[in-house]
């Protein structure tokens, strides 16, 4: 039986907008093709006209664990965005970063250094990693307004996490690294009294 504070985590943590007009798409790393599958399908329905796919591979593993044949999550996310009919000018390319801020971070580097004013965006990010991606895109891209486009991988989704072993450890892993991972961040906006 699915109890009600379930439904205060699976708020916070499953974000999801509907798409809406925009600048350009994110996709926070991964090696799981269906961000970039969303990606692409948002692209050909005229959704933007620019993605960027962030990550070279994570920081823990050192290496891209995914399919073989790739060597950064960049290259392999823009290999699904190329099969799935996104031409090839149309992808930015962002291959150094090894964890979720970093993908934040060298994103408005990349779209800062071609000049670009990102008014709007999507955000491509798995189900569980969503209100993550969202804060840090939104704490690098403060004036821009996002939709939050997930995609449910591993079978861990608003409906399932609290069902499995893996789904509740994995949301749950979640919500300890939103408040975990902010604490640097919120001191930097912050002003100590003396």
């Amino acid at each position: 039986m699915r109890q009600p504070f379930f439904q205060c985590i699976t708020d916070f943590i499953f974000l999801e907008d509907s798409p809406q007009k925009a600048d350009i798409i994110f996709i926070p790393g991964g090696n799981y093709p269906d961000t970039a599958r969303k990606a692409a399908k948002l692209y050909r329905e005229g959704f933007a006209p620019l993605i960027l796919p962030s990550g070279r591979f994570s920081v823990l593993k050192g290496r891209f664990d995914g399919a073989a044949g790739y060597e950064t999550e960049w290259e392999y996310l823009s290999h699904i965005l190329v099969e799935e009919g996104v031409p090839r000018e149309a992808i930015l390319r962002e291959d150094q970063a090894m964890y979720t801020y970093e993908n934040a971070i060298l994103s408005r580097k990349r779209t800062d250094s071609l000049g670009l004013r990102i008014r709007k965006a999507l955000l491509c990010c798995q189900a569980f990693h969503a209100r993550r991606s969202f804060m840090y895109y939104q704490e690098q891209f403060p004036e821009t307004e996002f939709a939050v486009c997930p995609v449910v991988t591993r079978g861990i989704g608003r409906n399932t996490w609290y069902k499995t072993e893996k789904g509740i450890d994995t949301v749950l892993g979640e919500m300890e690294r939103c408040g975990g991972q902010f604490h640097q961040i919120m001191r930097e906006y912050m002003e100590f009294p003396e």
